[in-house]
């Protein structure tokens, strides 16, 4: 067996991996958060022909070299919406690779099937929509695609000969995925009606009524309304009880995509009640429950519904029983035929820490993302810009002439200096700092690090 590794061969290299981790868990707050490298040195540390004869335990000096080339997510990486990292749920990953489970259905592997429906249910309990269905994607982008697959065979199935044509309604604020999940599904982005939103970056549920009565009285037929639970730039909630009314009213499926904020549900539930309107809903544990990419998930109240979009199974993938837990198929409600093991992470993570402690990691995020907008509002060389519904903070640096080159250049100098990792966003039509919270290492200390280190990289931009 020229690829198989002797036991006890297995463990010494997991063992000398494991201490890699540990070496790398234990310099994180010192680790600069952008990594030192630039990409022709990078593919010269670790680019190059594969080799012929292998390296074997070796390998791991290789595997050394890539940790002074990663990004350091310790408790001031504030960028983007992506979760820390949970170190628990990261060990189960090593678990879920050595037993290599292709979770298509109970027959493939009757405990992945069963763990990953249970974590679908905690989840759909934990945002007030128990009894919701749903599966892990690899993130939100793909399950706002399967989740607008469902909404497109509901209303307009695309076998139906003569339909009219089809719009899909979201605000101006929506994530980009939209657009190409809109695209894929050959509704078209010309379809795509992009709805205006209020001075707090939310959808106007006016502006809606109007576009659906002007699109109804045109002959055109609405298939889903896209409401948001947390915009990328400023974390805004669409108001989605008002929406689900209207989207009622007309027929239009509703889809919420909550990948950022929805799961904030847990600490602040009364800001996101409106969930259990959705007809489906897409929902990001790599973001604020922590865990490690890759781990989304679509939830959705009806699995008919589902089985109508992605159920077109052949012979070759028949379950061959009718038992509601033993003829479970995955792939009889997703897109994806072969899947990851990617509950187990999860699903360890929730039981050994308890729920408990991730409503209070959510509600530090939401505690540092207003002390944060506070200290800015309080410091007369920045600019307040936006502090929405959830933990993310948009700010800049107050200058008298040309502001927005001199931020854009004032970030690349925050993140180079390697303390603090912050985004950008564009708010009211101006350059601002992004500052997102959903870390569960960062501390109040870490907090006013920013500010420090803003101020501290403004005195270097001229």
């Amino acid at each position: 067996m020229p690829t198989d590794l002797p036991t006890d061969e297995w463990l010494r290299l997991a063992d000398a991996v494991a201490r890699l981790a540990r070496d790398w868990l234990d310099d994180l707050d010192r680790r600069p958060i952008a990594p030192r490298t630039r990409g022709a040195e990078a593919i010269a540390a670790l680019g190059g022909e594969a080799p012929e004869v292998g390296l074997g335990h070796a390998v791991v000096d290789r595997l050394r070299e890539v940790l002074p080339r990663a990004r350091a997510q310790n408790g001031r990486f504030l960028g983007y919406v992506l979760g820390s990292g949970e170190p628990a749920g990261a060990v189960a990953d090593l678990l879920a690779s050595v037993l290599n489970q292709n979770v298509t259905a109970w027959r493939s592997s009757p405990a992945a099937v069963t763990v990953e429906r249970t974590v679908v249910s905690w989840l759909a309990a934990a945002l007030g929509c128990g009894g919701f269905g749903g599966s892990l994607t690899g993130g939100g982008s793909a399950a706002n695609l399967m989740g607008l697959a469902m909404a497109r065979e509901g209303r307009a199935p695309a076998r139906e000969a003569g339909r009219p044509e089809g719009v899909v309604y979201a605000s101006e604020e929506v994530h980009m995925s939209i657009p190409k999940a809109v695209a894929l599904l050959g509704i078209g982005t010309r379809n795509l009606r992009r709805i205006a939103v209020d001075g707090a970056q939310r959808m106007r549920v006016d502006a809606l009524e109007r576009a659906l009565a002007e699109d109804v009285a045109a002959g055109r037929r609405p298939i889903a309304v896209v409401a948001t639970a947390g915009t990328v730039a400023t974390g805004a909630i669409d108001p989605l009880d008002a929406i689900a009314d209207v989207a009622a009213r007309y027929g239009a499926w509703l889809h919420v995509d909550g990948a950022y904020g929805a799961l904030a549900a847990l600490a602040a539930p009364d800001r996101l009640a409106g969930l259990r309107r959705a007809d489906s809903l897409s929902v990001d544990a790599h973001k604020w429950l922590y865990q490690a990419v890759d781990c989304g998930c679509l939830l959705f109240r009806d699995a008919a519904a589902a089985r109508r979009a992605f159920s077109d199974s052949g012979e070759y993938v028949k379950t061959g029983s009718d038992d509601a837990v033993e003829g479970f198929a995955f792939f009889d409600e997703s897109v994806e035929l072969s899947r990851r093991f990617r509950a187990l992470r999860l699903w360890t993570s929730i039981q050994f820490h308890g729920l408990g402690a991730f409503r209070a990691a959510i509600a530090r995020d939401l505690a540092h993302a207003r002390a944060l907008a506070a200290r800015v509002a309080a410091e007369p060389r920045l600019e307040l810009l936006a502090a929405g519904d959830l933990s993310a903070v948009c700010f800049r640096h107050r200058w008298p002439a040309d502001a927005d080159a001199r931020n854009a250049a004032l970030l690349r100098a925050v993140n180079a200096r390697g303390r603090v990792y912050l985004s950008n966003a564009v708010v009211g039509g101006v350059f601002a700092l992004r500052a997102c919270f959903v870390n569960h290492r960062t501390t109040d200390a870490d907090v006013e690090e920013v500010v420090q280190e803003v101020l501290a990289a403004g005195e270097g931009v001229g």
